[in-house]
């Protein structure tokens, strides 16, 4: 068929819908070189006419025409109302499986709107007169072949992200102008709610628009205009004459404005102009919250998370479980319909058939009722609910399911009632009133986006129903100092504050990782501590007190489940106890888990740990893959938290100093300082001028670094008699300590002693005395590495030390069998992702073979065999790491300014410099060579016989599960005291 044709037959065409819709399509069809559904599926699978017709109740189909993947398409009669017929489309969509295009037309004219998830919805219209063009005729064809043609290039967030940045601006400057920060706050919330309100219509006449418009022309009149529109707004009434529903809900609670300049009007013109409509409320509030308040900026870890990580939650804590609800009662409810007879054109039913019919229809009508009875009263609360991001998410979710089974019902034949699921359902706690108001907006948007997006009218008086189940106080604090209780709920969700212990009273400065926070203040921390004693430990992140509030939750009503993200530390010491104890006193278990989840927010990359909980699960996720039942520690099998602490092996692992203050001084500072003439008290520096080592010095090379350490001097006037030292940690140290809030009155007097390092580790020292050299290795780096280090070094608090020189234990701490242990028992920190040694869990929980133990000293074992094997591999190993590091070829040794320090290891040329910065043990291991992996092998074959396990090993019969098991067998046997 020719464009000319199509025309001629179409122009005039005054036939009713139903008579004219299938025969105006094969003729499209034709025309655009498609095959027609019939000749294309004639089965009726994948393209179809009246598709949903074959429902039980009879009667019209959900679309005129289908085709999977592409489109659902609905006709209307000529001059019709098309955005009815598009609401139609939005109604059965989710029944349609959410075609991308869903295409209305009344033979006259063609409207294609575009359906893709998270993106701006595109409206594309063709009249008849449009067909003469090929161009448009290719475009119409690809709707059938290739709908991604129509796919809209941006994306609901990025619509979202740049409409809040030009908000920022506007923000930024009220607040410069002297106005309050929560009355701008308001007040541009109310201006982003009338934006959006104009867009879907529920603010007629282009009204907001008209007021800019008016107010560009006249700027000292915009208060007074807005005052009005408000004020309208408020209560219901109208101006010049248009009626303005009522809105109110708490955000037009009154007709207050804020004047604004001329600038201020033309940028909120050109920002009216964006589809508000189509705003993307999960993320809303989190940018205007950004864009609006800079200071909260340091809060977005308690308030921002993407979408992803909430259906993280949101899929099986709340989605998974109602949807397998209403599987069982919709497998029920068929049951009962199709058990029910049927009228037949060849009989009627009789009055017995007919009462049965009606009563089975009845049964299955009250199961659907119940079900969507129990989803209007289900509540999901986030007790942390920030700009509201799980709260928009949890809606929409009850939403969908609910009408996903009110169509399931339509097909059974039984009635299909308007949506009942609303706003009231989502419950949340926020501190911040600024980001509760955003809460509510988020809330109140995405309730009218879903009901406009799936066909439905948005609520009338109020359209802003009040969401007082979003309350703006403390989640976990009253303001008395009591415990905080929350509201009934079935389901918890959320994201609470990450704040690490040590930051709880004076916050945690920026990183390139890391957002700063603010702190809590010590009177609110020891009111917390007070308030939680014997609950949470003082040494718990923050995030372990919401935990803890669960565990009373579940105590105190019906709580169903519940799903939080937290900070990587939950599963271990002292902030996984809460966690910990809420499944030992409990029937709830933890049944879908992520351990350590990549998370990045606003440029920041960090590391979280999920858990999902319920009250016994039959199946379990760990990490994304199905798994065994999962620990408390978010581990499957075996339950290594539960590991002990060995008698044996205390006193021998310490972590290093805390400066607080610029102690380190430069290599160059530090030999001058050396060099110097004997201060008046007739010492040398060299009584307070030491080495430094760090992770570096480890991982790395020696990083040729020194510090200032007064340690042994603790008296003023003692220590002010090394005149150049003092005069630097006098001017620098108490600069910098100035500029700190001292934490706790405790700590005062020790801070107060300037010229010395806060945490000076003085039972480090001590043990270190004993030895030649220590065992130091890194808290956190890319591969668990020990080395050996001079004991005369002021050793970092990034280091952990061991207090043994002998290379049995050197052997033992870098066996495979220590390395597991330590990847099991600690976290991995940081956006690398690096493991963490920790020597509470780790060195101290780690049974070494019965004989090597650390109280022992090496002397008492250097005639055993196995510690002789295990030495002479452990030598092998080290001579060819250092040897690797530092090759005689590329190397000179230089002595030290003084005698005590080992000699300084020197590059020979500019060329073996370049190549030295390459040898460094993270590189090697990175690396492994071969001669690295075999060394390593005899090394571990001498401790796997040390253990008694060397037959097992050469056979190969030690997986890592396998060694990881008899380890912590051993432990729990000794620390039970079995041997």
């Amino acid at each position: 068929m020719t464009p000319q044709e199509f025309l001629r037959k179409w122009r005039h065409v005054e036939l009713k819908e139903r008579s004219a819709s299938q025969s105006h399509f094969n003729d499209l069809c034709a025309l655009l070189g498609v095959p027609d559904p019939v000749s294309a599926d004639p089965t009726g699978e994948w393209f179809t006419f009246e598709k949903g017709a074959s429902k039980t109740s009879g009667g019209e189909g959900w679309a005129d025409v289908w085709r999977r993947g592409s489109f659902a398409w609905e006709y209307k009669g000529r001059h019709a109302n098309l955005d009815k017929a598009n609401a139609q489309l939005l109604q059965y969509a989710v029944a349609l499986e959410n075609p991308p295009l869903l295409i209305v037309s009344d033979m006259d004219r063609i409207v294609v709107r575009t359906n893709w998830t998270n993106t701006v919805q595109e409206r594309h219209d063709f009249v008849l007169d449009d067909l003469i063009d090929g161009t448009v005729r290719d475009r119409l064809k690809a709707a059938f072949v290739d709908p991604e043609v129509f796919r809209p290039q941006k994306s609901r967030q990025e619509l979202t992200e740049e409409t809040a940045g030009e908000f920022a601006g506007l923000a930024q400057r009220l607040r410069d102008r002297g106005h309050e920060a929560h009355h701008v706050a308001h007040f541009v919330n109310r201006l982003v709610f009338c934006m959006f309100a104009e867009d879907v219509g529920l603010l007629p006449d282009n009204l907001f628009t008209k007021m800019l418009t008016a107010s560009a022309v006249r700027p000292e009149r915009f208060e007074g205009n807005a005052r009005k529109l408000f004020a309208a707004m408020a209560t219901g009434g109208d101006i010049d004459f248009t009626p303005i529903d009522w809105f109110n809900g708490g955000l037009f609670d009154d007709d207050r404005a804020l004047p604004l300049s001329p600038d201020d009007i033309s940028d909120l013109l050109k920002v009216s102009k964006r589809h508000w409509d189509q705003i993307d409320p999960s993320i809303l509030g989190t940018l205007f919250e950004r864009g609006l308040d800079p200071a909260k900026r340091s809060q977005l870890g308690a308030h921002y998370t993407d979408r992803d990580k909430i259906m993280m939650i949101v899929q099986p804590v709340i989605i998974d479980p109602l949807e397998a609800e209403w599987a069982d009662a919709l497998t029920r409810m068929t049951a009962l319909v199709n058990s029910a007879p049927k009228r037949t054109a060849e009989r009627l039913l009789s009055p017995a058939e007919r009462r049965k019919a009606e009563k089975l229809t009845a049964e299955a009508t009250t199961i659907h009722s119940a079900f969507i009875e129990r989803l209007a009263s289900f509540r999901v609360l986030d007790p942390a609910c920030g700009s509201g991001n799980f709260l928009y998410v949890a809606l929409r979710a009850l939403k969908d399911i609910e009408h996903r089974a009110n169509l399931d019902a339509e097909v059974l034949g039984l009635p299909r009632g308007f949506p009942r699921v609303g706003p009231e359902c989502v419950l949340g706690i926020e501190l911040n009133p600024y980001a509760a108001e955003l809460a509510r907006v988020s809330v109140w948007i995405g309730e009218i986006q879903w009901m406009r997006r799936n066909g439905f009218d948005a609520a009338r008086n109020p359209i802003l129903r009040p969401l007082e189940t979003i309350e703006c106080r403390d989640a976990v604090l009253n303001e008395d100092g009591t415990r905080a209780e929350w509201p009934a709920a079935d389901v918890m969700v959320g994201n609470p504050p990450f704040l690490g212990s040590k930051y709880l009273r004076k916050g945690r400065p920026a990183t390139k990782t890391k957002l700063a926070l603010e702190g809590l203040g010590d009177d609110y921390v020891d009111a917390l501590f007070d308030a939680y004693k014997g609950e949470v430990p003082a040494s718990a992140d923050l995030v372990s007190y919401w935990f803890s509030n669960v565990h009373r939750a579940i105590d105190r009503q019906p709580l169903l489940s519940f799903g939080l993200i937290a900070t990587k530390s939950i599963g271990k010491g002292a902030s996984n106890r809460p966690l910990a104890d809420l499944l030992t006193r409990t029937d709830f278990r933890i049944f879908n888990a992520w351990r350590n989840e990549p998370w990045v927010v606003d440029g920041a990359e960090v590391r979280v740990a999920i858990a999902c909980a319920i009250r016994g699960p039959s199946q379990f996720s760990l990490n994304g893959t199905a798994s065994g039942p999962i620990n408390a520690d978010l581990t499957s099998g075996l339950d290594l938290s539960k590991a002990k602490a060995l008698t044996a092996n205390r006193g021998r692992a310490f972590q290093g100093v805390k400066l607080n203050g610029p102690f380190e001084i430069s290599s160059t500072e530090a030999r001058a300082l050396l060099l110097a003439p004997s201060n008046p008290n007739g010492l040398h520096n060299q009584h307070v001028i030491r080495r430094f080592a760090g992770n570096d010095d480890v991982t790395m090379r020696d990083c040729d670094a020194w510090v200032i350490d007064f340690t042994d001097f603790p008296v003023l006037e003692d220590a002010s008699l090394f005149e150049g030292p003092f005069a630097y940690v006098e001017k620098e140290v108490v600069a910098h300590r100035d500029g700190l809030a001292v934490a706790k009155t405790t700590e005062t007097a020790r801070l107060s002693s300037y010229w010395i390092m806060q945490r000076p580790r003085p039972r480090l020292r001590m043990a270190a005395a004993r030895y030649e050299r220590i065992i130091a290795v890194p808290e956190t780096s890319e591969h668990i590495i020990f080395r050996f280090l001079p004991r005369d070094a002021v050793f970092s608090g990034s280091l952990f030390v061991i207090t043994a020189d002998d290379m049995t234990m050197f052997g033992l701490l870098t066996s495979r069998f220590h390395s597991l242990w330590a990847e099991a028992q600690g976290n991995q920190l940081g956006a690398g992702n690096q493991g963490r040694y920790n020597a509470t869990r780790t060195f101290q929980t780690f049974p070494f073979p019965e004989g090597l133990t650390p109280d022992i000293p090496a002397a008492a074992y250097a005639e055993d065999p196995r510690a002789q094997a295990i030495a002479a591999a452990a030598k092998r190993l080290n001579e060819l790491r250092e040897s690797w590091l530092n090759p005689a070829d590329l190397v000179v040794r230089e002595p030290e300014v003084v005698p005590r320090y080992p000699d300084r290891i020197l590059p020979k040329d500019a060329n073996a410099a370049t190549e030295l910065k390459k040898r460094t043990l993270t590189n090697l291991y990175n690396a492994r060579p071969q001669w690295l992996a075999n060394a390593h092998a005899t090394l571990d074959a001498a401790v796997a016989c040390a253990y008694g396990w060397g037959e097992d090993w050469r056979a190969g019969a030690m997986p890592s599960d396998e060694i990881l098991a008899r380890l912590f067998a051993l432990n729990q046997a000794r620390s039970m005291g079995v041997n």
